[in-house]
């Protein structure tokens, strides 16, 4: 999609503006809070902006405010006697819209010695996954190249993650898994739908749903998973969401390429306190694509809504409590433009109605042990799906369905985690209960199914950590494991689904570490198939199975300096009792990644499936106002039908991944930043042309030709250029994006419609015609953030 505009016009208008209203700033605030890992605040803690002079020291409750801070992009250090120092790398200091910078310190082994303030804090990660995570932090994420502010496209540029067919979706393609093996965390509730018009039983969509203003940072792990998470394969995607200001009303409004959005924030009852125990933030969005595309006469309409929310409440010292939600409102639907064009026209006769719900509410209860050996966390949570997925023989009127699916997915889970330091030992446990109803009422004309569904059941967990750290904190050893339940399926049961996991770090020298983890995880078939009914009204998938993943990895990390670090991984991902679709025979892992119902059908759990190769990354915090990610992944990704000695390669098969974003912090608030990212020939199923001509506007595909042809090699380069000003009273950010720049071609498999006429009258007797795929196009946009 192309936006014109006149850049000169537009700056001109705020430049207007900012002489007319305001005068400009140079200073801005930092504050935030430090705590141990127990969670109990720490009194006299160090806090200082790396460049400045400017810091400050914790008081009683651990909280640090620094007044008159410049602005700018900044490193900002905390330290204290008997802990590790900590870096957070790339922080935006403004005049307005500071967000709350919060420190958790771990105890240092010489818990005696006096601790120097210096730049010697390393990019660190978990003692439980020494390896395979990546982590960005608030600044990194809003002013991401490419992604035009959808925090889900910011972690398909990690390392070892595919680009989607087409470029243009979300779904999360880790290092050869297909999308549904990736689950999505909110500050540790699940939330198993976080983009507009998912695809149901897998996650991706077009659109991300979560609002970057939330994010406090953003983790990717790719392995070495936390027990606490069930269902993980590939993946496991963390969005840790700040608290509002608990000092100041605030909020800011954001206009992008495709939305708009409001977010609000501030104190609760503060009364003529400084800060309050209560704070909110929440905030709603709106899409006008809908707008765009019919001005520009593409016959789509997608239409959304989002809201998000988060009350937090500090009841005392050592208990708090927070209430968090997610939630939209989807129509996709389609106008006959008033032009006849061959692309467009095949577009409207092949896109589905989609009308979908969805809502993700949760509370959560934290309490620290006031013996100050640990802290407990209770959440409480319900997820709402409702989704209605239609294609018509004549869409233009809404008239002759071939396909519907008209479904309810309802969960309404409990977990409790307790974490518990035992002298040198470090133990996590704890179990989830979730209760599970799923409807679905099913008309599928071209495969002759119908039937109604309802199911409901139980799923039970229980898991446990242990970590320790040897020889002066040199080795790092940790042992885990998880089991799962359910009512439903015949044959499960705790043993069945033991997960064992064990990781090991070893400080070779102050540069150099070595690590290991390996693990065996399981997931729990999608609704989808759970539900599925043959045409007698019969339940034909209770007696699957868990599909099950086994992960090695072996790593070497090598930290050039403090904030840089280069990285080399081997893996090994071994699949059991994958789902194989009996109707096609091929492993469900080809499939998810389209406008599509994943797995309404009759399977068996008898595939096999295959991942590996070497990732190679090297990473650069904010230095000497660079910063960037590099990485190359090769591997390969195969699976088998029901023959289970027969490995086919997958449709994320490209066997190479090349990505890169990195940024430059330019003098008076300028930055420029860039993505670029590539992946080699990619397998595709073709279209059966006949069975597609017999069943139109339903595309038939022919997956016993799976692997026989290729896409072309995916590349895109993405720029962005930020321009920021502070005034007294708001701050404003402007930036311009151009996404594919090169406007090369993005490969994609060929599309068919009907041979018609010039006027548009379908030919007889009828045939299709391949549809001409337009040449690459650069995509220019604008945005504007406005603090206040």
């Amino acid at each position: 999609m192309t936006f014109k505009f006149s850049l000169r016009k537009v700056l001109g208008v705020f430049f207007l503006l900012i002489l007319k209203f305001s005068f400009a700033q140079n200073t801005g605030q930092v504050f935030g809070t430090i705590t141990d890992e127990t969670g109990a605040p720490i009194l006299g803690a160090n806090i200082f902006i790396e460049g400045t002079n400017k810091g400050a020291t914790t008081n009683i409750d651990g909280k640090y405010f620094i007044a008159n801070a410049p602005v700018g992009s900044y490193n900002l250090i905390a330290s204290y006697t008997g802990f590790e120092s900590q870096t957070k790398f790339n922080i935006l200091i403004k005049t307005k819209g500071n967000i709350a910078y919060d420190f958790v310190l771990k105890e240092s082994v010489a818990q005696l010695e006096a601790v120097t303030i210096t730049d010697a804090n390393k990019i660190s990660r978990p003692r439980e996954t020494p390896l395979s995570v990546q982590s960005l932090g608030a600044a990194e994420i809003a002013n991401y190249p490419g992604s035009n502010n959808d925090v889900v496209q910011v972690a398909q540029t990690l390392p070892g993650v595919s680009p989607s067919v087409g470029g243009f979706r979300n779904d999360l393609i880790i290092r050869g898994g297909a999308p549904n093996e990736t689950v999505y965390y909110l500050d540790g509730m699940e939330v198993p739908n976080i983009n507009h018009f998912a695809t149901q039983g897998s996650a991706g969509g077009p659109v991300g749903m979560i609002n970057v203003s939330f994010i406090s940072e953003v983790t990717l792990s790719s392995s070495a998973f936390g027990a606490q998470y069930d269902n993980p394969l590939s993946g496991v995607l963390q969005f840790s969401q700040r608290n509002g200001n608990s000092r100041n009303f605030a909020g800011n409004f954001r206009v992008s390429a495709s939305e708009a959005a409001l977010t609000l924030e501030g104190p609760l009852f503060k009364g003529k306190n400084e800060t309050s125990n209560t704070t909110f933030l929440a905030s709603v969005r709106r899409s006008y694509l809908q707008f765009l595309f019919e001005r520009i006469g593409l016959p789509i309409r997608p239409d959304y809504w989002d809201y998000q929310f988060k009350l937090n409440h500090k009841i005392d010292a050592y208990n708090s409590i927070s209430f968090l939600g997610l939630g939209s409102i989807d129509d996709f639907s389609i106008e006959s433009p008033e032009e006849f064009d061959e692309d467009q026209q095949a577009t409207l006769d092949q896109a589905p109605f989609i009308n979908q719900r969805t809502n993700a509410i949760g509370v959560t209860w934290k309490n620290r042990f006031k013996d100050g050996s640990g802290f407990m966390q209770t959440t409480l949570s319900n997820n709402l799906l409702n989704n209605e997925f239609t294609r018509y023989t004549d869409p233009e009127n809404e008239q002759g369905v071939i396909f519907r699916n008209d479904a309810t997915e309802n969960e309404t889970k409990l977990r409790y985690e307790m974490t518990k330091f035992l002298g040198d030992w470090k133990l996590f446990a704890g179990t989830n209960v979730q209760y599970s109803k799923y409807n679905n009422e099913t008309s599928n004309l071209t495969d002759n199914q119908f039937f109604t569904t309802e199911i409901d059941f139980m799923k039970y967990g229980l898991f446990g950590n242990l970590t320790r750290s040897f020889f002066e904190d040199k080795l790092d050893v940790s042992f885990g494991f998880r089991m799962d339940d359910d009512t439903f399926l015949n044959d499960s049961n705790f043993f069945k689904t033991f997960s064992p996991r064990a990781a090991l770090s070893y400080q070779l020298t102050d540069d150099w570490s070595l690590n290991a983890t390996v693990g065996r995880y399981f997931k729990l078939p999608p609704y989808t198939i759970l539900g599925f009914r043959n045409n007698q009204n019969e339940l034909v998938n209770n007696d699957i199975d868990y599909t099950q993943s086994d992960h090695f990895v072996l790593g070497v990390e090598y930290f050039l300096n403090p904030s840089a670090s280069f990285s080399v991984e081997g893996f090994y991902k071994a699949y059991e009792d994958y789902p194989v679709s009996v109707m096609d025979g091929v492993s469900l892992a080809n499939k998810g990644a389209g406008f599509e119902v994943l797995g309404s059908e009759d399977i068996e759990t008898v595939g096999r499936g295959r991942s590996y190769g070497v990732e190679f990354q090297f990473q650069q915090k904010l230095t000497n106002n660079f910063f960037g990610i590099f990485s190359y992944t090769w591997f390969y990704s195969e699976f088998t039908g029901f023959n289970r000695d027969v490995f086919l390669p997958s449709v994320w098969d490209s066997r190479h991944l090349v990505s890169f974003v990195g940024g430059y912090k330019l003098p008076r608030n300028w930055e420029v930043s860039s993505r670029f990212r590539f992946a080699g020939n990619t397998p595709f199923v073709p279209v059966d042309q006949q069975a597609t001509l017999e069943n139109y506007p339903e595309v038939v595909l022919d997956y016993n030709r799976l692997g026989e042809e290729n896409l072309d090699v995916f590349s895109q380069l993405d720029i962005r250029i930020d321009k920021k000003w502070n005034f007294e009273k708001w701050s404003l950010n402007v930036f311009i994006e151009a996404q594919n720049i090169l406007a090369q071609d993005i490969p994609q498999p060929a599309d068919f419609g009907l041979a018609r006429d010039s006027m548009g009258n379908i030919l007889e007797p009828r045939s299709l015609v391949e549809i001409e795929q337009g040449d690459g196009q650069a995509i220019p946009s604008i945005g504007i953030v406005v603090d206040f």
